[in-house]
């Protein structure tokens, strides 16, 4: 088993994160109640800014605890490794989350709904100059398809096909629409800030 503390030689720190949280999320499925706060902290604050994408600050936490509660009860059915697991919880968040939207405004489609994904390079020269607050702001003005796979992939982290089983859509479909929105992202950081009144 790998030492937590130290990441195997060789490997990225994000693909020794993944290595570590896989391990915990199978020790977690015995009942390790340790290993269950591991993944937890691992897991919750970017589930958490995905959540407050989708419904506002207000609601999120509820819906993350909905979540959890959720994933506590049924982990020991879960199989996969890390990136599945973000993907099992994300599905089980989205699924609160819009239910949630429902609740607030029953007549919109569902196409309408406006929820956020994830992405590449100008990804983090957009996460540098923003807070977290504002960055979301800014991915809840993209076009819904952008703005849900920027989430998927940046804001979660998950790869094109875990984020593709999400939201019913090709890998390929992904990977544009969160190109697109991250040009977008980037077209509008680069945009001049209007100038005040100087006295």
């Amino acid at each position: 088993m790998p030492d937590p503390h130290f990441p195997p030689t060789g490997v990225s720190s994000n693909r020794a994160s993944d290595v570590l949280l896989t391990v915990a999320i199978e020790r977690a499925r015995t009942g390790d109640e340790d290993a269950f706060r591991l993944v937890y902290r691992a897991v919750q604050p970017r589930l958490l800014n995905y959540l407050r994408a989708m419904v506002g600050e207000t609601d999120a936490e509820d819906i993350a605890s909905e979540t959890w509660a959720r994933v506590a009860r049924d982990i020991r059915s879960f199989t996969g490794d890390a990136d599945g697991f973000r993907g099992w919880t994300t599905t089980i968040a989205r699924h609160r989350a819009i239910d949630q939207l429902r609740r607030r405004r029953p007549t919109l489609p569902l196409e309408e709904i406006g929820q956020r994904p994830a992405a590449d390079d100008t990804e983090q020269a957009a996460t540098d100059s923003l807070s977290t607050t504002a960055a979301l702001a800014l991915i809840a003005q993209l076009p819904h398809e952008q703005a849900q796979a920027i989430l998927l992939r940046v804001v979660i982290g998950l790869d094109a096909a875990s984020a593709g089983r999400i939201l019913d859509k090709k890998p390929g479909a992904i990977r544009t629409a969160a190109h697109r929105g991250l040009r977008s992202l980037a077209g509008r950081l680069r945009e001049p800030v209007p100038s005040g009144n100087t006295v």
